[in-house]
C-alpha cells in the first residue's frame, strides 16, 4: 500500500510540474528577455544576436535586450548566465570557443557546457579559410604542405593567443599534415591580418567575414576552406579535405543557450521562433552579407554540435599540453 501511495504522489508531482511548465510556456514571454553577449559590440556574435533579438521582439511584443559582458575569453558573461534564474529571460550567445574550447583549457573550469546549460538553438556559422601571404610559393594546400616539409619551421602563422581558435586550428592542421610552422601570438585576432598582408607572418586561419575583402583584392591568397563542405561565398575554393588533409574543420558556430533547468517548453518555444526567423529570406540575406551562414536545428542538434567540437578540441589541447591556469 505504501508503494502505491508513493507512486501516486510521484505521479501527481510530475503532472503538477508538467502543468506548471505548460503554463510558463503559454505566458512566456511576459517581460524583457536578455541576451548576454560575452564579447565587445560589433563582432559576429553581437551582430547575429541583434538581428535575432530584433525579430523576436517584433514577433513576441517584448523587448529583447542585448547586454555585452566581455572579459576572460568570454567566461565572465558565460558564468553570469550559468548563475541566472532558469526562467528563459536570461540567455547566452555562445560561440564554439566558449563551449567547446575554454573548459578544456584549465584544470578548474568555471562551467560545464553540458551540465550547466540548456541548448536552445544554433544561430549561425562563420566559415574559416586557410590563407597565406602571396609571397609564399604555394598555390594549393598540397604545395604548402610540401614547402613546410622541405623547410621545417620556415613558415610562421598568427593567432590571438594560446588556445584561441586560430591557434588550435593551425595546430590541428600541423598535426594532421605532419608539418612544422612557428606560432606568432597577438593581442587580438584583428592584429593578425595586417601582419599577414605585410608578410610578417605567412599563414593564417581566419574567419571569412574578416578576410574576405583581402581575398577578393588579392592581398592574401586563399588555399582552402577549413569546413566539411565548400562555402557559398567561394564555391570554387576547395576544402582542406578535398586538398588531401582530412579532418581539419575550424568553422565558428554561434548558438543560444539557457541556464540549466530552464523549462523544456520555453526552450522549444524559443527554438521554434528562431527557426522561423532564420528561414526568412530577408534575414538569410542579412546574415550572408556579414559573411555568415544561418544555421538551423533543434536543441538536440546543438547538443551534438557542442559534443563533436568539444571532443575534437579536447584531443588537440591534450596533445599540445595546453593550460591557461
Amino acid at each position: 500500500m505504501k508503494k502505491i501511495i508513493l507512486c501516486a504522489v510521484m505521479l501527481i508531482s510530475l503532472l503538477f510540474l508538467s502543468s506548471v511548465e505548460q503554463a510558463l510556456a503559454q505566458n512566456y514571454p511576459n517581460k524583457a528577455i536578455k541576451f548576454i553577449v560575452p564579447w565587445t559590440p560589433g563582432g559576429s556574435n553581437d551582430v547575429l544576436a541583434r538581428m535575432v533579438g530584433q525579430k523576436l521582439q517584433e514577433a513576441w511584443g517584448q523587448p529583447v535586450v542585448i547586454e555585452n559582458r566581455p572579459g576572460a575569453s568570454g567566461n565572465i558573461g558565460t558564468v553570469l548566465v550559468k548563475n541566472a534564474a532558469p526562467d528563459g529571460y536570461t540567455l547566452l550567445i555562445a560561440a564554439n570557443n566558449i563551449l567547446a574550447i575554454n573548459p578544456s583549457m584549465t584544470s578548474k573550469p568555471q562551467f560545464d557546457p553540458f551540465n550547466d546549460f540548456e541548448p536552445v538553438a544554433l544561430l549561425g556559422d562563420v566559415p574559416v579559410l586557410l590563407v597565406i601571404n602571396p609571397s609564399v610559393p604555394a598555390k594549393s594546400v598540397k604545395e604548402l604542405v610540401a614547402l613546410a616539409k622541405a623547410k621545417p619551421g620556415s613558415l610562421t602563422y598568427g593567432s590571438s593567443g594560446i588556445g584561441a581558435p586560430q591557434h588550435l586550428s593551425a595546430e590541428l592542421f600541423k598535426m594532421t599534415a605532419g608539418i612544422d610552422m612557428v606560432h606568432v601570438t597577438y593581442k587580438g585576432a584583428a592584429q593578425t591580418i595586417p601582419d599577414l598582408l605585410s608578410g610578417q607572418i605567412q599563414v593564417l586561419f581566419c574567419a571569412i567575414n574578416s578576410i574576405m575583402p583581402h581575398v577578393k583584392s588579392g592581398g592574401v591568397r586563399a588555399l582552402a576552406a577549413a569546413e566539411p563542405k565548400r562555402v557559398p561565398a567561394f564555391p570554387d575554393l576547395p576544402t582542406i579535405d578535398e586538398s588531401g588533409v582530412r579532418g581539419v574543420y575550424a568553422g565558428i558556430w554561434i548558438s543560444l543557450v539557457a541556464p540549466k533547468g530552464t523549462p523544456k517548453n520555453i526552450v522549444n518555444k524559443m527554438n521554434s521562433e528562431i527557426q522561423k526567423i532564420l528561414s526568412d529570406p530577408e534575414i538569410i540575406n542579412k546574415i550572408r552579407v556579414q559573411g555568415m551562414e544561418p544555421a538551423l536545428g533543434t536543441p538536440a542538434d546543438l547538443t551534438k554540435v557542442i559534443r563533436t567540437d568539444f571532443d575534437r578540441w579536447a584531443k588537440v589541447i591534450k596533445a599540445l599540453n595546453l593550460r591557461v591556469d
